[in-house]
């Protein structure tokens, strides 16, 4: 499956209309469109508010970034609500809360205890019905191996995780990538999500899910900028607008 990154309910309409699979949800376009940092600032019910919007637009399946998930105690209530909401996954990471955005490069990366993070798993899927609950392993962002990443996913698969999500923001080709992906694709057959915005994936790989992350906040930004500082840029007419969200 190849997904896109949405903020809003126009870009989900114009990803509706497009040749990919299926939406992902970011918190960090999604803050970033509210003018806020990555950094879990944002409330549960605007999260929600933004899911809600998104899925009146598309009838695509929705990947929700979210975050840590907070707290073990209140994991359960926020899965209830974001499966009530329309996401088809949701995607938590290993991270102690607060989080930071896995692609600053000072950042120093804390990664959740294993054990507390399966049990948020488990917590979580005591009470999912048809929303699934996958695991993203920032042990390669947080400069750990790819041994002790794997250790990680068969702890969070025996806890109950639906799929894996593995993170790296390393340059180019990304070895430890294609390394994590080779040994997991040994060991499980459960979905396996790559998101290649700093490195490439070669076409031979293996990965179930591709996520473009930022991808199109990113366009946003670059045309903004430049119709904003004078330079010639392609606008859409007002038709299309119409065409898109109605008259």
């Amino acid at each position: 499956m190849k997904i896109i990154e949405v903020s809003n309910g126009l870009m989900a309409k114009l990803a509706d209309q497009s040749n990919y699979d299926g939406i992902w949800i970011s918190s960090l376009c999604e803050s970033a469109n509210k003018g806020l940092p990555d950094n879990e600032i944002m409330s549960l019910d605007s999260r929600l508010q933004t899911v809600r919007e998104v899925r009146r637009a598309t009838s695509k399946p929705i990947i929700l970034d979210g975050d840590t998930g907070g707290t073990t105690e209140h994991f359960p209530f926020v899965i209830q609500e974001f499966e009530k909401a329309g996401v088809d996954i949701i995607i938590i990471e290993d991270k102690v809360f607060p989080k930071k955005n896995s692609l600053l490069e000072d950042a120093i990366q804390i990664l959740e205890d294993v054990d507390i993070f399966a049990m948020k798993i488990m917590a979580g899927k005591k009470v999912a019905k048809n929303i699934k609950i996958f695991a993203r392993i920032e042990s390669l962002i947080a400069k750990k191996s790819v041994h002790e990443a794997l250790i990680r996913a068969e702890a969070y698969i025996k806890a109950g995780a639906d799929g894996i999500m593995i993170h790296s923001k390393q340059k180019v080709e990304a070895p430890e990538i294609i390394e994590f992906m080779e040994k997991f694709k040994k060991e499980w057959d459960i979905p396996l999500v790559a998101v290649p915005t700093t490195y490439t994936l070669p076409d031979d790989h293996k990965f179930d899910i591709v996520i473009d992350a930022n991808h199109l906040t990113r366009a946003n930004i670059s045309v903004m900028k430049k119709f904003l500082n004078g330079e010639k840029v392609e606008l859409a007419n007002v038709q299309e607008i119409f065409d898109l969200v109605g008259k």
